[in-house]
């Protein structure tokens, strides 16, 4: 990682544990603490009051996200859902109630202050279907194809490796599982220093992908189905957005579909034109020099 990818993370990281830091010392207010509002464009205004009625105010308060992902994700009883950069854990206490007992929801942060915040949350509302990892977005620390669903509310615009947080969620997702992300995406025609004008990284803003760009960036790991709806706008060409898309149901199962009937050398249809590899962030050459394939040169 570069100086100033580390320094953006760094920076990123600092401002969500100031963030959680004040709801937890807001906490003795005689209504709960006061919500960690940036505008009417993110927070926990973007949940219905039933919602935000039904969970600990501190998982309220933290709240940051741009939007509703569990309100777009279509969650079933019994599926297992991980909310990437979860905070003080709305979403994840929100999937939890949606996948019932014999699901699981789980939450990913990189910061103490929030994750610590979450499990107070968590115990709180009595749930038991849930886990918060300490780990980031771009190295997942969880199995491949484990999870039905991945959920995000306003987190990947933050990562200064993006290409790495769509493989990993990829690789994640058990074959037919889907994604269903709140984001900020801008318009197009906004060049990058465009979109900085418009306000910093940490603010969501400034790192933000374009429409075309986040497409690209999806089906480059691998999904398909893909669909970029914005819901408002966050800035002059800049959209809060609903993100979905697909792990296809046929994709390799990890290291082990490499030795399945139709597929070797961690390629799929190896030594066919419709060879693809099993990795979705490798190459057919790379995925065979990797495992001292020896077809290279038999492809018809």
């Amino acid at each position: 990682m570069s100086e100033q990818s580390t320094d953006l993370r760094e920076t990123v990281r600092r401002r969500y544990a100031e963030a959680a830091v004040k709801v937890t010392e807001g906490g003795t207010a005689c209504c709960g603490p006061q919500p960690v509002e940036v505008d009417e464009n993110f927070g926990s205004t973007l949940y219905a009051a039933d919602e935000r009625d039904a969970l600990p105010a501190e998982a309220v308060a933290a709240s940051l996200g741009c939007g509703n992902p569990t309100a777009v994700a279509d969650l079933h009883e019994g599926e297992s859902v991980l909310d990437l950069g979860s905070g003080g854990g709305i979403d994840v206490l929100l999937s939890a109630r949606r996948v019932g007992p014999a699901g699981k929801a789980y939450g990913l942060d990189m910061t103490d202050e929030m994750l610590a915040l979450a499990l107070t949350n968590a115990k709180k509302a009595g749930a038991t279907n849930v886990e918060f990892l300490k780990g980031t977005i771009e190295a997942i620390p969880l199995p491949g194809n484990t999870i039905d669903v991945v959920i995000s509310n306003c987190v990947i615009n933050l990562s200064t490796d993006k290409a790495s947080v769509f493989a990993e969620t990829y690789r994640v997702l058990a074959p037919g599982g889907r994604i269903g992300v709140s984001d900020v995406v801008a318009d197009d025609v906004l060049s990058s220093a465009q979109r900085a004008e418009r306000g910093d990284y940490v603010g969501c803003i400034a790192g933000a992908l374009s429409f075309t760009e986040y497409r690209e960036g999806l089906e480059a790991a691998g999904f398909t189905n893909i669909e970029i709806t914005p819901t408002h706008s966050v800035a002059d060409g800049m959209h809060s957005a609903i993100v979905r898309a697909t792990k296809p149901a046929t994709a390799g199962a990890g290291a082990g579909a490499a030795n399945s009937a139709d597929s070797c050398c961690g390629v799929s249809a190896c030594c066919t034109p419709a060879e693809t590899p099993v990795d979705p962030t490798s190459t057919v050459a790379q995925a065979k020099t990797a495992s001292g394939c020896g077809c290279q040169d038999q492809r018809t």
